[in-house]
């Protein structure tokens, strides 16, 4: 062995990475022109592009002691999937700038480019373009072009009293997950929930089947179940009530962690975020493979069983 040490992004240059990390990737069929120009082109034939944009940033979202590169790329595209879920679109391309430390090994950035490309395929997607920058740590933000294939886009505005409030995808796993990492619990029986900390199981295809079965508004859980429904009745100016009973299979399953952990399990489910499920209201009965938790009332803000949650809410950026 010679001891040479990996190539690094310094070393490789910026154009270098960015030729391996776009070489052999396949886009689909609306990416017109991908990397390499410019800019990229796409072709969407609704005419209207559902646009979202998130952040990662080393230490505040993720940790490269806990996460591998690959699922911190896997957890960039899902979180801002989702925003475009939420809206009943389908995402069709995204724009990544990451930025990281010059003696950052070329083959990190290849993971995380890997895991990007994976995560974007499982929602039909491409990488179309970014940049790529020096940092002090590593810090990635995802921009998510969505097409509303003609439908009317699902806002948070539109529940009405009498609405069926319903859920697709996990409450409480991710919180459940950061909570096993923060303590140190590496009991193998909880390995499915700290990997879904670091990268969320987004229900792709379910918002587009919400909107197309009539979904009046429609969310994604990433700061909290009741924050997230806590922007829903201000926006439709409504009260929502969540009823426990109906989270109740979601308890059971986390109650082991909470008990290793010493945490509350209902917090994780009603507060815990990261999970990004997709909560909406109807005004019948929810469509297959969504399950009722609550009704919209008249009135304002958000409770529980009919009561106030005392409670922590839900995530905060500061």
């Amino acid at each position: 062995m010679t001891g040479e040490q990996p190539p690094t992004l310094a070393g490789v240059g910026e154009f270098g990475v960015i030729a391996r990390l776009v070489a052999g990737r396949t886009q689909p069929a609306a990416v017109q022109v991908g990397p390499g120009d410019d800019a990229a082109v796409l072709r969407l034939a609704d005419g209207r592009v559902v646009v979202s944009t998130d952040m990662l940033v080393e230490h505040r979202h993720f940790r490269l002691d806990w996460s591998t590169p690959y699922d911190v790329g896997r957890k960039a595209i899902a979180q801002n999937a989702a925003d475009v879920e939420a809206m009943g679109a389908t995402p069709v391309a995204y724009v990544v700038g990451f930025g990281a430390p010059a003696d950052t090994a070329v083959d990190a950035a290849a993971a995380l480019s890997d895991g990007m490309w994976a995560e974007a395929g499982r929602t039909g997607a491409g990488i179309v373009g970014g940049d790529l920058v020096a940092a002090e740590q590593w810090v990635l933000s995802v921009t998510v072009l969505g097409d509303l294939g003609r439908r009317a886009p699902v806002l948070l505005d539109g529940a009405r009293p009498g609405d069926a409030v319903a859920v697709v995808g996990d409450l409480g796993s991710s919180a459940a997950g950061y909570a096993l990492w923060r303590n140190g619990v590496r009991d193998g029986a909880f390995e499915g929930l700290r990997a879904r900390h670091l990268v969320p199981e987004v229900p792709y295809g379910r918002g587009a089947g919400a909107a197309d079965a009539g979904a009046r508004a429609m969310t994604d859980v990433s700061d909290g179940l009741l924050a997230d429904l806590g922007h829903v009745a201000e926006a439709s100016g409504v009260a929502i009530d969540v009823e426990t009973a109906a989270l109740r299979a979601e308890h059971a399953d986390l109650a082991a962690a909470a008990a290793a952990t010493g945490e509350d399990a209902w917090a994780w489910v009603l507060a815990g975020g990261e999970d990004h499920a997709l909560v909406a209201t109807f005004g019948h009965a929810p469509p297959a493979g969504w399950r009722r938790i609550g009704t919209v009332r008249d009135g304002a803000g958000v409770t529980v069983d009919g009561a106030p949650w005392r409670g922590n809410a839900g995530w905060q950026s500061f």
